[in-house]
């Protein structure tokens, strides 16, 4: 009879690091086993060249702040996201401070976020939507202007060889970070298996079936061949990206019928010119294009892997029928299963522009490439940048009481009635916010412990229960700490006298 975990982690990207981390804090005495496909952990999504590496707080893009119809800009959106990151950066600060975590610029760097925009209808919306956050508690210190010395003072890039006449607009943050998401899943699952987690690596999850017992029975084989092994465990968790659709739908709990999911793929342009490197720090992002998703939004950025600094643009939308980088052609067609066949359909109907959209990004050739990026940076020349594949995203299909089907850009977590099993599903700003995320997970699964568990989920995340954007006082003291123990830039003491939005 095989060992008994108590905890089996499928997939070993920043979520499965994050639970893991998490648990192990929480119930030290715990069995955790992690099974990751590939032969590292961190290489599909989490991996830096994957993603780009954005600290997802809602200081720079403009997808979480949409204008109304009489011209306002709701922040809702926004100011939820930028608690989730809070979140994270609380729990990233604890391990730094406990020395579970290594020195912060191993894996983040204070980088400021801007927003950037052209014409006088969006120069119109940046201005409206500085106004609605300048003020709050989370965005204090948010700067505004439409001068081009001003622009080029924080941004050179985008300013050289511009037309003088052509209006424009920037948002300027210093609170704003670089994350690279790989070294930061390595370090948390190097510290778990310190703790005595297992890892097994190369080794892929067949099937996630419910015993006789009730227990889970993980179905495992190494890649490059041998017998399978099953293993057994009282909770499982799918963070294994693309596939966690096919292996939730495959355990046969019912609260995964009707999801589907709909992949895309993407790429950036990337420099590692040193001289224009060394003039550009910021992550800068624009509007996204009439008809194009929303993870389609522009964005200039300035990134940090392993030391070296680069420049990178993008993201170019593409399309593949893989539900992950290193997965089949064949993901697709094995995700449909009759529960989910007309929520596709229906998607696929309601968003014939998006799919326009992706065909023709598909058929773009390098000179459309370098034209979009040149709305941003005038002067670019086609020899420095090269051409880079992103990771594979997995959008969310699902049905919605009284829409039907949608297409959801972001994340959503599946948990089964009695708790036993967890999944996510979908993508940005998923490892951004994956401490709230996992948070949730524990709430959601492991209710009798939960309680007990709050003295300890206190002593990690200091505001947990709590919305900062409701306490300015309060979110000076935690972004204070959290930036004095990440190296990140320190918020502005006016932030005490902000008022919540």
């Amino acid at each position: 009879m095989a060992e008994v975990s108590d905890v089996v982690l499928i997939g070993g990207g920043i979520m499965s690091a994050t639970l893991g981390t998490l648990l192990r804090q929480l119930e030290p005495e715990w069995k955790i086993r992690v099974v990751e496909r590939l032969d590292a952990v961190a290489l599909e999504s989490s991996d830096a060249w994957n993603n780009a590496g954005t600290g997802h707080a809602a200081l720079c893009e403009l997808n979480y702040t949409p204008q109304n119809a009489d011209g306002s800009v709701e922040i809702a959106k926004a100011v939820d996201v930028n608690e989730q990151f809070q979140v994270s950066r609380q729990l990233w600060s604890f391990l730094v401070e406990s020395g579970k975590l290594p020195e912060p610029s191993s894996f983040i760097h204070p980088t400021p976020h801007m927003s950037f925009v052209w014409g006088a209808e969006n120069v119109e919306y940046l201005r409206r939507r500085y106004e609605a956050l300048r003020e709050h508690p989370l965005f204090v210190g948010m700067e505004y202007s439409e001068d081009r010395a001003t622009i080029a003072a924080w941004a050179p890039a985008l300013v050289e060889q511009r037309d003088p006449s052509e209006p424009i607009a920037a948002t300027w943050t210093a609170a704003g970070t670089d994350v690279d998401f790989g070294s930061l899943t390595r370090h948390l699952t190097s510290a778990m298996v310190d703790g005595g987690a297992t890892l097994d690596l190369g080794t892929e999850v067949r099937s996630v079936t419910r015993g006789d017992d009730g227990l889970w029975e993980v179905a495992c084989r190494p890649t490059d061949g041998g017998e399978t092994v099953v293993h057994r465990s009282r909770f499982v968790f799918v963070g294994a990206g693309g596939y966690a659709l096919q292996l939730l739908q495959g355990s046969g709990i019912p609260e995964i019928k009707g999801f589907g999911g709909f992949p895309v793929s993407g790429q950036f342009l990337r420099t590692t010119n040193p001289e224009l490197v060394a003039q550009h720090h910021a992550k800068v992002y624009g509007k996204a294009a009439v008809g194009a998703p929303p993870m389609s939004v522009p964005h200039l950025d300035t990134r940090v892997v392993d030391g070296e600094p680069s420049v990178m643009f993008g993201p170019y939308a593409g399309w593949s029928p893989r539900f992950l980088k290193s997965g089949s052609n064949l993901d697709l067609i094995r995700s449909v299963r009759p529960h989910n066949m007309w929520p596709m359909v229906q998607v696929g109907l309601r968003n014939l522009s998006l799919l326009v959209y992706l065909v023709k990004e598909v058929l773009a050739g390098r000179r459309k490439k370098l034209s979009e990026l040149r709305n941003f940076v005038p002067a670019a020349q086609a020899d420095d940048w090269e051409l880079i594949t992103a990771g594979q995203r997995v959008q969310v299909v699902k049905n919605v009481p009284g829409k039907g089907a949608v297409l959801q850009f972001g994340t959503e977590v599946i948990t089964s009635a009695d708790g036993s099993i967890a999944g996510l599903l979908g993508a940005s700003p998923g490892a951004s916010t994956a401490a709230p995320i996992m948070l949730t997970v524990l709430e959601r699964c492991f209710p009798e412990q939960w309680a007990g568990w709050k003295p300890a989920l206190e002593a990690m995340v200091p505001s947990h229960g709590e919305r900062l954007s409701e306490d300015p006082a309060r979110a000076h003291e935690i972004m204070t700490r959290t930036a004095e123990s990440l190296g990140l830039a320190l918020p502005p003491e006016r932030v005490r006298d902000a008022v919540p939005a």
